[in-house]
């Protein structure tokens, strides 16, 4: 069952060495964080790095595999979303279809971006 992604939640690049983090720009708030919609894709602004990049198709990991001497050599993310999420049936937030955790979108240097966890805290009982 997929679940709106809110502020927090955590995405993973396939070319990624570490989780990033996800931020909404919604007015429309759920467990008090704002919701993500599926133009919420602006690098650095609304997907967080992944640590380090591994793909050759990243110029800058290209470059420090060359300086290495042909060594595979990973270099900071930077993500480069290739236009919007995608997710199919979401509900609209805000005047756009929400993101939800079945959303997917694709790098310019070829990894896939995913959704971890999609950030909604459950509330528990003492």
């Amino acid at each position: 069952m997929s679940q709106s992604v809110v502020t927090g939640a955590v995405a993973m690049c396939t070319c990624g060495l570490s989780p990033g983090t996800l931020i909404g720009t919604s007015k429309v708030f759920m467990g008090g964080a704002p919701c993500l919609t599926i133009r919420d894709a602006a690098p650095l602004q609304n997907i967080g790095s992944f640590g380090m990049c591994t793909t050759q198709s990243n110029p800058a990991v290209a470059a420090a595999t060359a300086a290495a001497l042909g060594v595979p050599t990973p270099a900071p993310c930077v993500p480069a979303p290739a236009g919007i999420w995608q997710c199919a049936g979401a509900p609209m937030v805000g005047g756009a279809p929400a993101l939800t955790s079945e959303g997917t979108i694709t790098c310019a240097y070829g990894g896939s971006i995913s959704i971890r966890d999609p950030g909604q805290r459950k509330v528990g009982y003492k």
